[in-house]
């Protein structure tokens, strides 16, 4: 399976997007929207702001595996 690491993440606060690159190896628990300012969280049974608020899921849940283990 190919895991896509670059994530189209979008303000819901805004609505800008921006094409990120996620980290293979850590979590990212908050994001800072470039237009707004607004720090973004994962929403609540979500491990990462890319399950939550990214086009793609990180690449762990991808994977299937445990995120953030």
């Amino acid at each position: 399976m190919n895991v896509i690491l670059e994530s189209v993440i979008s303000c819901p606060h805004c609505n800008t997007k921006r094409v990120e690159t996620m980290p293979v190896d850590a979590c990212m628990y908050f994001y800072e929207c470039t237009n707004c300012k607004t720090l973004l969280k994962p929403a609540s049974g979500d491990c990462c702001v890319f399950c939550t608020y990214g086009t793609q899921k990180c690449p762990p849940i991808q994977l299937d595996k445990s995120c953030c283990a």
